[in-house]
């Protein structure tokens, strides 16, 4: 007997089954398992289905949806753009985002849904983002970070920060060795301003003093203000003679961080992963022809991070039993947003950066580091190719 047949069986007794005494429900439910050949339990929950079902126990109950699935496709619109980031970050970017995409003509749904996600409060945005099924898997990398003999020439600096202005920034290498750190592969120096978590990722081949060097030289052109403090780890592509006298000669500050501690660079370690590695992941990048490639890929991707997307800051961290209780400032900003607000950044510079902001789209921005993004990965894997064939 088909499905079809045994719902119009059910349908024809359910009425009677729902009024009837005791006894009655055993008669009729023992005439449906024989006529379906189904168990009397899964008899008893198909007639329960029917009910809660039945359009006349339901009618004017509950309270009417008004976030409809046409708000939710709003929504998940502007969390792509943003690249899926959670509920606390995406709010305080809704506004600006549907006011570029819409000025752009890139805005497709309609005025009732778009009225009603730019008043949607924080809580909503967070519980139906969290809802949104999108997965990382997380992956631990490799360490290429080695003690220095020559850490005594760079100070210890251990804070604070909070007095520190834009231009005063930590550093760190991120090693692409895949599954082992033997042979040579492209690392990402990491440049992140402690003031207003302004990022400038640049690639380079190995970690040699003298590419570390350039990379950096590189981060201070590209960085809007003027670079005023270096701050990184006790890695030796940082502690070493060579950039310490670039450093001098710039009139840089250099600071290190106290061996085995790495909460000493807490900006860039965290950025380390929600940048490098959430965009390129942890498969190892081998061949000296892409490097020029990520570089191109981190131009477009500072641009999007640094405009458009917010940041939260840690206010404060305290230890509770064996857990830690942070506390979060109130409302997520982008570095754009920081700089803008932050006293010690000139006029000019805010002003600059304003014209440049005022031309960006960030759904132009994300497809083309989606587009580079391919392109890193077809380089390598051509490479690759060609090499095995080689050998």
């Amino acid at each position: 007997m088909n499905m079809a047949t045994k719902n119009e069986i059910f349908t024809r007794y359910k009425k009677e089954y729902y009024q009837a005494t005791k006894s009655r429900k055993g008669e009729i439910l023992d005439a449906v398992a024989e006529v379906t050949n189904m168990h009397r339990k899964a008899a008893i929950r198909k007639f329960r289905m029917l009910q809660l079902r039945d359009p006349a126990k339901q009618e004017g109950r509950g309270r009417k949806v008004y976030y409809t699935k046409d708000v939710d496709a709003t929504l998940l619109t502007v969390w792509k753009v943003a690249n899926k980031p959670c509920g606390e970050l995406l709010y305080p970017m809704i506004i600006e985002y549907v006011a570029i995409l819409r000025r752009d003509r890139m805005w497709k749904h309609g005025d009732e849904a778009t009225s009603k996600l730019l008043a949607m409060k924080e809580h909503t945005v967070r519980r139906r983002v969290g809802g949104f099924a999108y997965g990382q898997m997380k992956k631990r990398g490799l360490s290429a970070t080695k003690p220095s003999l020559l850490k005594h020439i760079i100070p210890i600096f251990k804070g604070p920060w909070g007095d520190k202005p834009p231009g005063w920034g930590q550093i760190d290498t991120v090693a692409h060795c895949g599954y082992t750190l033997l042979g040579d592969f492209v690392f990402t120096v990491n440049y992140t301003d402690a003031a207003t978590y302004w990022i400038i990722p640049r690639a380079q081949w190995n970690k040699g003093q003298e590419a570390t060097k350039e990379s950096l030289q590189k981060v201070k052109e590209k960085l809007p203000v003027i670079l005023l403090g270096l701050h990184p780890d006790t890695g030796s592509e940082f502690i070493n003679w060579n950039l310490k006298n670039w450093c001098d000669a710039e009139k840089i500050d250099f600071s290190r961080s106290e061996p085995g501690k790495k909460n000493d660079n807490m900006y860039v370690e965290e950025r380390n992963g929600h940048v490098v590695r959430k965009y390129l992941g942890y498969m190892r990048f081998d061949c000296r022809e892409v490097v020029p490639i990520i570089n191109d890929l981190y131009d477009a991707l500072a641009l999007y991070l640094n405009h458009f997307q917010a940041v939260r800051r840690t206010l404060s961290k305290k230890k509770v039993g064996a857990k830690y209780k942070r506390t979060y400032e109130q409302m997520p900003k982008t570095p754009y947003q920081r700089m803008g607000e932050h006293g010690a950044a000139p006029e000019q510079i805010k002003e600059k950066l304003r014209a440049e902001h005022a031309k960006l789209n960030p759904l132009i921005l994300l497809k083309e580091i989606d587009r580079l993004t391919a392109k890193v990965l077809q380089v390598q894997k051509t490479v690759a190719t060609a090499i095995k064939k080689v050998s």
